[in-house]
């Protein structure tokens, strides 16, 4: 009974958090990510009570229908709603609270091949939008919003807003941080443009600066040893050279 229970409830969600769900047979036969939770809730049965590859087979097949993978080590709480759905992967480790929502191409892993926990916790009422990244063995604060392509590798306190990559903290509990606008961030190509421009203006007033120097009168040029030397052998020869021509005249 408390299976059939957990199933109607997240129908019910889907239903209360979709506008395009229609009604609860609609939800039940079209919407994947309800599937790969019914999927979910025997395979973890099996995962607790060590009938791991038994287990592991049905993971496998709510994969192969619904395109969202789940360990069935994760423990994911009651009234979760995963929308669309695919490319949805949740490690092994992973748990998840109460009233979460999961959109596509999101990732629950790890950051390492160690043992024992290396997924994340997520509390209650987290929303992970689609293509976001959560790596590692922390936990993510309750009422927790995580962007679309964000990249979380630490500890989210509760009731913050995180986006980019890496994540950072743009809102907690509806007031602003520090503003992350991903649109006017600058274009390292740009970026790099600018300090070779700046560095080639630079190097041409040093030239023309020595130009200007080596003009006035008094100056003396300065010469490095190396064309010291050269000068000296160019007139060692040059006085060998009109030393034969000297002596041919004399014979």
């Amino acid at each position: 009974m408390k299976f059939l229970e957990e199933v109607h409830e997240d129908i019910q969600t889907v239903v209360r958090k979709d506008p395009a769900a229609r009604n609860e047979l609609e939800v039940l036969m079209c919407y994947p990510g309800v599937w790969a939770l019914i999927w979910h809730k025997p395979a973890h049965w099996l995962y607790d009570h060590n009938l791991k590859l038994l287990a592991r087979l049905i993971s496998q097949e709510a994969r192969k229908s619904t395109g969202i993978e789940i360990h069935p080590g994760a423990k994911i709480g009651r009234r979760c709603f995963i929308d669309h759905g695919m490319g949805v992967v949740i490690g092994e480790t992973t748990e998840i609270g109460d009233d979460c929502t999961l959109y596509q191409g999101i990732t629950l892993g790890g950051t390492g091949k160690e043992k024992g926990k290396r997924h994340p916790t997520l509390g209650n009422r987290v929303v992970v939008s689609s293509g976001a990244r959560v790596l590692g063995p922390f936990k993510v604060g309750d009422d927790v919003k995580i962007g679309s392509g964000s990249v979380v590798l630490q500890e989210i306190p509760n009731g913050c807003t995180v986006v980019g990559v890496p994540g950072k903290i743009v809102r907690r509990y509806g007031e602003n941080t520090d503003d992350l606008n991903q649109v006017d961030l600058p274009d390292p190509v740009d970026v790099e443009m600018e300090c070779l421009r700046r560095r080639i203006v630079m190097l041409e007033n040093k030239i023309n600066q020595l130009a200007k120097d080596s003009q006035k009168p008094g100056l003396k040029e300065v010469k490095s040893p190396e064309a010291g030397k050269e000068d000296s052998n160019k007139d060692k020869k040059e006085e060998e050279e009109n030393d034969h021509e000297d002596l041919q005249y004399a014979k």
